[in-house]
């Protein structure tokens, strides 16, 4: 039991096991749906990002290396001034959807290096260039590219040429859970003396511009080092920090001037400080003022070449002495040794220094994305943001049958830039990464998204604020199977009152995909895109035609391992709790009529050897889309196996599952099990071992889906032989496109037509190892196909895992993959060890594309070496 093993306990007996402070802050709140107060639903240009440093914001907050309260009532971040852009950096730069040719993407450097589950310790690195940011050059640029061109980053424009930069690390170390202290350190990387401005700013959310019964919170001056900052709700806190000559407040107020060209009634709103440092307006008045709703000490440095500079300060909420005294401060090294301690104890024994550093700052990056995220539905719709009135059109626009959601929670986030609000199936995968670090939060996610705030009354989850109708993967059950197990190995609790909670509310939602995505009643079901965005030669979210419809593999196949995930949990808990063993038995047979309907209903091609979505078209007979891509693998997902000792200690069960079998091979029916020779495992799975093996032949197959990074979305093949089909008069055309995506499906900013995923390689992994462990080396196949190397599939697991941890290590030639083009940049001295982690990789060459930070899924690499390592010590 380590030091942060100790806290993770207490929390764990709390409600919300959570820390009241922590990295909260979103690192983008402008453009989000929440803040969009439009008629026509345009939140990137009702909010865009010009506007953020002047608006205040209603739903929450954002800035650089952030923290905040769990309620997000008083806020930190650090703001900085080159001395020659024209506005501070208080927020990550990014462009807009309609701004990049390639959707929204942050265009900055920054790196999450390291984190505890509980926040006692925290590190953050930014790369503040010294020359002028180049904001117009990056939207000027991006906007000329087309689709087919890559993103112009920031790498690309040469402002980090020459290390003419500064690195600026933000690091936090809690002496208890209201007691933290900060370190800014600003290294100048050029070979020349260079100036900054630094400003460590504290500041309260607006809360009073909405809510007339909300008194407003006070931030006033104490003394030249120290602020009191009280509110009604959250109490008294004190801000710490070294003398300086400049002390600026201001309130949190819209720069009514600015953003609607009304003159405002007072200078101190929440852009303020912009005109003082940079514009050196009004500096007189504001050093007078001792008061306001948001506040910075001010220090102006000028850094010599390769040297470096030192910030401390405190928040606090007791009145100290001494507060930044040497002795104090120890507290760093004391929290980073608590850390190293906390990572070496959770990774396994002979986990090699660079695996273990990839791992440890995935999981930072994952404990990084969780956020405070507040939204009121029904308050959202009615009520108005001040500046745009209540549109009726908005009344029946976005979300509006989702009036029941009001979350207001810490969700850990895919990307806090880019996708700064939770996604249903992302959240999944999250909750099993964290599950690695802290297993309590992990379950407590899974169970949050499943409440009566968030799952509609007919048992539909939220997808995204985008549109909560939207329909993601039903992957919950088997995610809360993996943080089930990943719990129980690691500390030996077999949690069972956890499944036997989230178990009652996926009834709720298994029923509702039974009601609403099975419309023929032939449990071959629908869903839309699925998370797949531009999977499909036509968006599959929309029929081609008002008499088609398209009953999908992956649909079909996310079902029949959801039904068997249901089974496997309520046989988990039968086993102490018998009353569940009915529920098993009807998820059996429920998986069994799935099984038949997949393979025995037209979506198996015997010619191809594969699984395809099937559009049924009036009048006509169904029609096969004849696509290789992860949706005719996604059958392999659903797989299982039972102990005979455990089918024979539930006698209703295995009477019931005994009487199924011999009526249906009696009546010439589909039959999905298979038996081990000594009758002791019960192999169940979509796929029988003929096709399974005709799938696995593909999927290692270099000219298909193997690449050197993992499994691509979209078979190879069709890049020399693309897929077209004329539909009702229409043309439709699918690619192999290894990149970025070209097509503006889903705003364009996500790629499934041959990028490799993390987590549909986790996916297949696991089901492989599951296969593995029925088949043994009764099941050997070529790997890749056509080498001649004969595999069991243990090792092909092994040979997958090992080819997606690649795409974070060196090469030969000291590159790693994921970097692709700049690798230049980060073989440069201190930047050896930065790590990013991509929503996606390139399906040729595994450089990192789409979102940058996107730990919420991509963080499942850690896991990834934890059972490399487990599994080959």
């Amino acid at each position: 039991m380590t030091a942060e093993h100790h806290r993770l306990a207490v929390n764990s007996t709390k409600r919300i096991p959570l820390e009241q402070w922590g990295p909260y802050m979103s690192e983008r709140q402008w453009g989000t749906v929440r803040e969009d107060y439009s008629n026509n639903g345009d939140a990137w240009n009702y909010f865009p990002y010009k506007h953020a440093h002047c608006r205040a914001y209603k739903w929450g907050e954002d800035g650089i290396a952030g923290i905040s309260d769990f309620f997000q009532t008083l806020c930190f971040s650090v703001a900085l001034w080159n001395g020659k852009d024209d506005i501070l950096k208080e927020r990550l730069f990014g462009l807009g959807n309609h701004e990049g040719n390639h959707g929204e993407d942050v265009k900055e450097l920054y790196y999450h290096l390291d984190n505890l589950p509980t926040h006692y310790f925290m590190r953050y690195l930014y790369k503040y260039p010294q020359q002028k940011f180049p904001y117009k050059d990056l939207i000027d640029e991006n906007r000329k590219r087309s689709k087919h061109d890559p993103e112009y980053e920031i790498l690309d424009t040469g402002i980090f040429n020459n290390n003419e930069y500064f690195d600026v690390f933000i690091t936090y170390a809690k002496q208890n859970a209201k007691d933290i202290f900060i370190k800014i350190d600003i290294h100048n990387r050029y070979s020349k003396p260079a100036e900054i401005t630094v400003l460590p700013t504290l500041w309260f959310r607006n809360r009073w511009g909405h809510d007339a019964n909300r008194k407003k919170p006070l931030i006033s001056m104490r003394d030249k080092s120290s602020v009191k900052a009280a509110d009604e709700r959250l109490g008294t806190y004190y801000f710490y920090f070294q003398p300086t000559t400049e002390l600026l407040f201001t309130e949190n107020d819209t720069n009514k001037q600015e953003v609607e060209g009304q003159p405002n009634l007072t200078p101190f709103v929440k852009d303020a400080f912009h005109d003082v440092i940079i514009r050196k307006e009004g500096k007189e008045q504001f050093l007078l003022k001792k008061s306001g709703t948001k506040f910075a000490p001010v220090y102006h440095y000028k850094i010599e070449a390769n040297s470096s500079q030192s910030i401390y300060l405190r928040i606090s909420n007791k009145i100290l002495e001494n507060p930044l005294s040497q002795e104090a401060l120890n507290i760093f090294s004391e929290r980073n040794k608590e850390a190293d301690g906390f990572y070496a104890s959770i990774f396994p024994d002979g986990t090699n220094a660079s695996l273990a550093q990839i791992q440890r700052q995935a999981l930072a990056g994952l404990l990084w994305s969780k956020q405070y995220y507040h939204y009121d539905v029904e308050r959202w719709l009615t009520f108005s943001d001040g500046i745009a009135p209540v549109s009726p059109s908005k009344l029946w626009g976005r979300n509006h049958d989702w009036k029941h959601l009001k979350n207001q929670d810490i969700i850990a986030m895919p990307d806090k830039w880019e996708y700064p609000w939770y996604a249903a199936w992302d959240l999944a995968f999250q909750s099993i990464a964290m599950a690695v670090v802290d297993p309590v939060f992990a379950k407590h996610q899974l169970l949050l998204i499943m409440r009566e705030w968030y799952m509609k009354p007919d048992g539909q989850l939220p997808a995204y604020e985008w549109n909560f109708s939207d329909v993601n993967p039903p992957v919950q059950a088997w995610a809360a199977l993996q943080v089930y197990n990943i719990e129980k190995d690691k500390t030996g609790r077999a949690d069972t009152g956890f499944l036997k909670k989230i178990f009652q509310k996926l009834l709720i939602n298994f029923t509702w995909w039974i009601n609403r995505k099975d419309g023929n009643g032939n449990n071959m079901f629908e869903g839309g895109f699925l998370g797949l965005d531009n999977i499909g030669v036509f968006n599959r979210s929309h029929q081609p035609g008002s008499d088609m419809q398209l009953e999908q593999a992956d649909g079909t196949s996310w079902m029949g391992m959801y039904a068997l995930n249901m089974m496997d949990i309520a046989l988990e808990i039968a086993m102490k709790d018998e009353s569940f063993e009915d529920t098993a038995t009807k998820f059996f047979e429920q998986f069994v009529l799935i099984a038949e309907a997949l393979n025995e209903q037209g979506m198996w091609n015997d010619e191809d050897r594969f699984f395809y979505d099937t559009l049924s078209i009036a009048n006509s007979s169904p029609l096969q889309l004849r696509i290789f891509s992860i949706v005719g693998l996604t059958p392999l997902f659903a797989v299982s196996i039972m102990e005979k000792k455990v089918v024979d200690k539930l006698s209703d069960f295995k009477k019931r599952i005994s009487w199924f079998e011999d009526y249906r091979l009696k009546n010439s029916r589909y039959w999905p099990n298979e038996e081990k020779m000594d009758g002791q495992k019960i192999l169940l799975s979509l796929v029988p071992r003929k096709k399974l093996m005709h799938l696995l032949e593909r999927l290692l197959n270099e000219d298909e889906f193997l690449s050197p990074g993992g499994i691509r979305a979209l078979s190879k093949h069709h890049e020399k032989n693309p897929y077209g089909i004329n539909i009702g008069g229409v043309n439709y055309t699918i690619q192999y496109d290894p990149g970025d995506s070209t097509s503006d499906l889903f705003g364009g900013n996500s790629n499934w037509r041959g990028p490799v995923w993390m987590p549909i390689n986790y996916i297949i992994i696991r089901s492989i190892r599951k296969y593995a462990e029925f088949y043994g080396d009764d099941l050997l196949i070529e790997c890749p196909a056509g080498s001649g190397n004969k595999m069991n599939l243990h090792q092909v697991a092994d040979e997958l895992t090992r080819r997606l941890i690649s795409l974070f290590e060196r090469n030969a030639g000291g590159k790693r993959p994921i970097y692709g083009k700049h690798n230049w940049f980060y073989q440069q001295y201190g930047n050896e060890d930065l790590f990013l982690f991509y929503e996606y990789f390139h399906g040729d060459n595994g450089s990192g594309l789409g979102a940058s930070h996107q730990t919420g899924w991509t963080a499942l690499v850690a896991v990834l070496i934890n059972e490399m390592n487990t599994n080959n010590p």
